[in-house]
């Protein structure tokens, strides 16, 4: 059995409005309309039972993860493209930030 324990430590990414996020190497990115599918692959092996879909908001999201971009500039650039609020944007942005390190989907 494996310990999960273990394995949750080493997901966790800290991060704050001036950190800049990278997608992760191994995730191959495919753009369907409006979203993106995220492909994990390893040993150029797709892992077809972890795909993970981003919606509109997503989407934008991770065209923004150039590596060069803080949080805070992606964070204004979502207030002009959906007309939100900082404190929405934010607490969009660092939520999905969140989830996706928890996958090794980003870095940081």
């Amino acid at each position: 059995m494996k310990d999960f324990s273990t394995f949750e430590k080493k997901q966790k990414i800290m991060i704050d409005l001036n950190s800049v996020v990278t997608p992760s190497p191994g995730i191959v990115p495919r753009k369907t309309g409006d979203e993106y599918v995220l492909v994990p692959v390893s040993n150029n092996i797709a892992d077809m039972d972890s795909v993970y879909t981003l919606n509109e908001t997503g989407a934008f999201i991770w065209e923004k993860l150039d590596g060069k971009s803080t949080l805070a500039e992606i964070t204004s650039s979502m207030q002009s493209e959906f007309d939100v609020d900082a404190e929405t944007a934010k607490n969009d942005l660092l939520d999905f930030v969140a989830e996706m390190g928890k996958f090794l989907i980003i870095t940081g």
